[in-house]
């Protein structure tokens, strides 16, 4: 054991990079130490804007226990709060890409340190590495999937990424404060500015030390640590500008060419982002033609069938909202016309306080075709059941023959093709 077998000798071989080294190592790792707690809470936030408390047609993550401690009834102003966070996640998500895959590169020798346990405080140190690297490859693959829509991991996007996340800061929380002392020499070691004005052929090795990083025969150097900060901070702002757009909107939507929603939705009142569409969840002409009605039921008993020509007779509102949806991608705002969701209530009793609400769609398959929408989300004088919007009617694909539209909600919360709604105590079956 005090002596490495010779596959490790020669894969330590492999490793001979004069950049490897504390030093930059530790600037990938500040940058990290920054981005990473934003998309932590970013992400939590996003998490409880689905208000899985409210009921478990909501919660995708019904055994979370203590995990769920911080949830609180998501609010409806300001209204772009949802579209905010999700656009940050999302973007600061992918722009973070190549500095995680840098920082790995960075410290790929250690993968083949000699014993691979030395004490046990080295051990729980390794075990650490597992969570943080495995945790953090599968946090990045499976947003950058979910982004894309490419479902193909096991099981659900939600639980899969929330656990995921606690796990892979648990393990980030334990590895920054054992490292951490050590990042703070490696930094203070080398002179940024300095480093910043070295060329390639003046490029030297770091002096070897206890980390393991520094090759023991280096290679002598085809890019400068100036390099290969530019080629990483090039390639996270190529990933910017390709990515932001999508959240950001206007002319900027056209440069987000990885943004599988950055397609022209066409022109005209209903010319804006679709998620799902009729085809797409099996909703057939029959679902949302003339015969189409919507049931709403209180906790009175009392229960009312409109079809659409009635509701359109009713009073309407309206209110300009944007759609934000989980995978980062938001629309501007748009004109909704619509029947108020606390007026809806009061036709069947609830007047003064309107309670929450489930909210059924005729979709027949697929998630989040049932939600439940809070008492706050149920009072707010914007939240609606759209009719129209941009002055036109609902297309298909919008939601025709009626959709809610909330603000603040999440995009697979604002649900379309409604046919049911039912005020107050109902099935909490998800």
């Amino acid at each position: 054991m005090s002596h490495p077998p010779r596959t490790h000798r020669d894969r330590r071989a492999l490793w001979r990079s004069p950049l490897r080294g504390p030093w930059l190592t530790s600037v990938f790792g500040v940058i990290l130490l920054f981005g990473l707690p934003v998309l932590f809470v970013t992400g939590l936030l996003s998490y409880a804007a689905y208000n899985p408390e409210l009921s478990p047609v909501n919660d995708q993550t019904p055994d979370k226990g203590l995990l769920g401690f911080y949830l609180f009834t998501w609010p409806t102003n300001p209204s772009w709060l949802y579209r905010v966070n999700q656009g940050v996640h999302v973007t600061l998500g992918i722009v973070l890409v190549p500095v995680l895959l840098a920082k790995l590169w960075s410290v790929i020798p250690k993968l083949f340190t000699w014993p691979p346990v030395r004490s046990v405080g080295h051990g729980l140190e390794r075990l650490s590495l597992l969570a943080l690297v495995g945790g953090g490859l599968f946090e990045f693959a499976t947003g950058v999937l979910n982004v894309q829509l490419d479902y193909i991991f096991p099981g659900s996007f939600y639980p899969l990424h929330f656990y995921g996340a606690w796990i892979f800061m648990a393990a980030l929380v334990v590895h920054v404060a054992l490292r951490f002392p050590t990042m703070v020499r490696a930094l203070r070691s080398r002179d940024l500015r300095a480093e910043l004005r070295t060329r390639a052929h003046d490029t030297t090795p770091e002096p070897p030390d206890e980390t393991g990083l520094v090759s023991p025969q280096p290679a002598a150097p085809t890019m400068s640590r100036r390099g290969a900060l530019a080629m990483v901070g090039t390639g996270s702002f190529a990933l910017l500008v390709v990515t932001a757009g999508q959240s950001i909107g206007g002319s900027l939507r056209e440069t987000a060419v990885l943004a599988p929603h950055g397609r022209n939705p066409g022109s005209g009142p209903n010319g804006f982002q679709i998620n799902k569409t009729t085809m797409a969840v099996g909703i057939r002409a029959r679902d949302i033609g003339p015969d189409w009605r919507l049931t709403v039921r209180g906790t009175t008993g009392r229960e009312t069938v409109l079809t659409r020509e009635q509701l359109l007779r009713l009073p309407r509102h309206g209110a300009a909202l944007p759609i934000a949806c989980v995978e980062g991608w938001s629309t501007s705002d748009q004109r909704w016309d619509g029947v108020r969701l606390a007026d809806l209530a009061a036709l069947v009793g609830h007047a003064d306080r309107p309670p929450r609400v489930l909210v059924e769609s005729v979709q027949r398959h697929g998630s989040f075709r049932r939600v439940v929408l809070s008492d706050v989300q149920v009072r707010d004088p914007r939240s609606l059941l759209a009719l129209r919007v941009n002055g036109a009617d609902l297309s298909p694909d919008h939601g025709y023959p009626a959709r809610v539209i909330v603000p603040g909600a999440p995009g697979v919360h604002n649900t379309k093709w409604v046919g049911r709604l039912t005020f107050g105590n109902f099935e909490e079956t998800a």
